[in-house]
């Protein structure tokens, strides 16, 4: 059986799961209906990513794997335009499913807890390219408590005149906070920017007594 053929026994076996809870709807119980959905998903391999919300202090975030790792962490706000930003560049195979976030949930609330120093998660880059890659590899090697510069991490990357260039990648890195672009500063001072805006990146800094004066 080819994929497309999975797809569609899929499909048409989902909506006629729908249909029968439709003509039953005083006893529908949709959260055991999703649970059944993301189990047939997956046990026919047509979960690409999956997604959940986890609280923080910084607001909800959206959390995103696949089964090479974590591929997105978005701020508040950003949750119809991520899921569409996946669908098109990872697979439209997106669908909530919490548990298969779980670790990546307990590490966050470990890091927010003052648990946590080091983040062991395997990543997913599909969403960098080019350049980018080499930034985000080289911040992802800054560690907890300590801070770099735009030309520092440029330079790490391989190119140390590129320092806008490494802060362009840095304000779409996909997955803040992990790979922390928070730990890096303009070299004449103070915070500098950041996707998900600069008090944020302050609390972030000063969660990990990193803040610069």
């Amino acid at each position: 059986m080819t994929e497309r053929d999975r797809e569609r026994d899929f499909e048409r076996d989902l909506g006629r799961r729908l249909a029968d809870a439709g003509s039953r709807t005083p006893t529908l119980d949709p959260g055991r209906l999703q649970a059944e959905l993301r189990r047939r998903a997956a046990a026919a391999d047509l979960l690409d990513v999956a997604y959940a919300s986890v609280g923080s202090p910084l607001g909800e975030l959206l959390v995103a794997v696949t089964p090479r790792g974590l591929v997105r962490i978005a701020y508040p706000g950003e949750e119809a335009e991520v899921l569409e930003e996946l669908a098109s560049a990872v697979s439209p195979r997106v669908l909530r499913a919490p548990e298969r976030t779980d670790r990546v949930r307990r590490e966050l609330e470990a890091y927010f807890a003052g648990r946590l120093r080091r983040f062991d998660l395997p990543l997913d880059w599909s969403l960098v390219h080019g350049f980018a890659i080499e930034i985000l590899h080289a911040t992802a090697r800054v560690p907890f408590g300590s801070v770099a510069t735009y030309g520092e991490v440029a330079a790490e990357a391989g190119s140390p005149r590129a320092a806008r260039a490494a802060g362009n990648a840095l304000h779409v890195n996909p997955i803040p906070i992990v790979v922390p672009c928070h730990r890096i500063v303009p070299a004449s001072g103070g915070l500098g920017g950041y996707g998900g805006g600069e008090e944020r990146k302050r609390f972030l800094l000063e969660l990990e007594g990193a803040a610069p004066a």
